[in-house]
């Protein structure tokens, strides 16, 4: 539920900082200044909602699995490893070819 909270919060943040940022766009365009950069309380908006929603979806995401290539292996042996199950053709035209029934 905090994870799920944190994202929408984030997300919210995010949302209302690029409004923000329109805005200011549009006041700079009516009052004929030039953009420079944005002010420093929508950068930091931004940064913020960005870090919320990412610790939000790693929260919702659930626990990690541990990223090993032999944790698949554990349980084989050393003569099932060279063994690609996916490779083997048992339906081939050789019966066709030398007359094999």
């Amino acid at each position: 539920a905090t994870g799920k909270l944190c994202v929408f919060f984030g997300l919210a943040a995010l949302a209302h900082a690029a409004y923000s940022s329109a805005q200011h766009r549009t006041y700079l365009r009516l009052t004929e200044q030039e953009f420079t950069m944005l002010p420093h309380d929508i950068l930091l908006q931004c940064v913020l909602g960005l870090l919320i929603t990412c610790y939000g979806v790693v929260n919702v995401a659930g626990n990690f699995k541990e990223i090993r290539a032999s944790s698949e292996q554990e349980t084989k042996t050393w003569d099932m490893l060279s063994n690609r199950g996916a490779f083997n053709v048992y339906h081939h035209r050789g019966k066709a070819m030398f007359n094999i029934t």
